[in-house]
């Protein structure tokens, strides 16, 4: 689809602003050169940055040799965002400063059963509710609420097209949440989220092509190429989960069978355990937060069983990355989301040892694999950054039209 002058000029405020929140306090000219864009454009956006509060001066610095550069910042209290991440077991929603600085948190449980989507409104609106109250926040003052949901989605349209885990088709997610919530809505998915996320404040920081694993109930894998984000051409780029890793293996929500999702995501970790020892003391069958945290103390405690469950589930594990080390040749790959931050450094030596296995030697060679280093929900921090592009977005097509009216209403010269 061919970009408008003011979509590339969203993009560009959008690229200015996120720069100025990673390295606040910046110059224009060091604006210049980390976005690519002339000091006069930079010098352009600065001011409409500045004209809508979300930036502010901070004085100056010397030069060499020359007149004394002026310093822009974030102004953290010019306005706030909410991210929400909704995931198969729980809806947890952060509220933002407008330098990405957690406010308030709150947290829903969804047990299962609970994933109609009435239901699933109900939690995010009591836990968007709850922030705001937290953090005591004028309703004028929030910019905008981004949604991460499992599965495909339309952005323009707020349709969660398909989350197989649930069986959702064509939930209209935007207009129900609207009933309920009254700020600006925005919608997309966890890859999206777990890789903007990285880009902005993690390990894909700095980082031309990032491959983020996000590993929880579900999988996928977030994708940063070429220096942004890589939405593919029905922003369904990234659905690894559903890549055939076992023919003719374990049946998938999706109807396919062997998908890496069905032997590494928590479902399938409490399968790969369950075949190993049925009767384990560390399953818990109707929950998936509680077998993994009993699965990574007794990992800890050397429990053998566990460390073999560990070890099986990134053999699979490693096979998947494996693949997207030779096909994308990605500087990093980031294992994110609530299964990698609970096993942790365990897991991520196993992954080494079986990628390196499968791998190339060459684009191996390339690769880091780590885990994400983000302290706070990394889903609800890139959600929360897509509230914010939405936010300029609008600001823009404001500008533009106050721009029209005067022009209409000018006296001819």
């Amino acid at each position: 689809m061919k970009r408008t002058s003011r979509d590339i000029r969203t993009a560009n405020r959008y690229e200015v602003l996120r720069q100025i929140i990673a390295e606040s306090p910046t110059s224009r000219q060091e604006l210049a050169a980390a976005t690519g864009l002339s000091l006069a454009t930079v010098a352009t956006l600065v001011g409409e940055l500045l004209d809508l509060g979300m930036i502010t001066e901070v004085g100056f610095e010397d030069s060499a040799g020359g007149r004394p550069r002026g310093l822009v910042a974030v102004n953290a209290s010019g306005g706030a965002l909410i991210g929400v991440d909704i995931a198969e077991t729980y809806v947890h929603v952060e509220l933002f400063d407008l330098a990405l600085n957690v406010l308030a948190r709150a947290d829903e449980d969804m047990r299962p059963g609970e994933s109609r989507p009435e239901q699933v409104v109900g939690h995010v609106a009591a836990a968007v509710g709850s922030v705001v109250a937290q953090a005591g926040v004028e309703a004028a003052r929030v910019l905008g609420v981004g949604v991460s949901v499992p599965g495909q989605v339309d952005r323009d349209t707020g349709v969660a097209e398909y989350a197989p885990n649930w069986d959702w088709h064509d939930v209209p997610l935007l207009d129900l949440l609207a009933e309920h919530i009254a700020y600006p809505l925005y919608l997309d998915n966890p890859l999206r989220a777990c890789a903007v996320a990285e880009l902005w404040f993690g390990a894909a920081r700095g980082r031309g092509d990032a491959v983020v694993v996000n590993l929880g109930t579900g999988v996928g894998a977030g994708l940063v190429l070429g220096g942004g984000l890589h939405r593919g051409v029905s922003n369904s780029a990234g659905e690894w989960g559903h890549t055939t890793l076992v023919l003719d293996g374990r049946l998938c929500h999706c109807g396919n069978h062997g998908c890496v999702e069905t032997y590494v995501g928590a479902p399938g970790i409490m399968q790969n355990l369950r075949e190993l020892s049925p009767r384990s003391p560390l399953l818990h069958p109707e929950d998936q937060t509680a077998t993994i945290d009993a699965l990574a103390r007794a990992v800890a405690a050397e429990d053998p069983v566990a460390l073999k469950a560990v070890r099986d589930t990134a053999r699979y594990l490693g096979a998947g990355i494996a693949d997207l080390v030779n096909l994308l040749n990605p500087e990093v790959v980031v294992l994110s989301s609530w299964v990698a931050a609970r096993l942790g450094e365990p897991l991520l030596g196993e992954v080494r040892q079986a990628v390196a296995r499968h791998a190339l030697r060459r684009p191996l060679a390339a690769t880091e694999i780590v885990l994400s280093p983000i302290p706070t929900d990394p889903v609800s921090l890139g959600a929360a950054t897509f509230a914010l592009e939405g936010a300029l977005q609008s600001v823009g097509q404001r500008a533009v039209k106050r721009t029209q009216a005067r022009s209409r209403t000018a006296p001819p010269s």
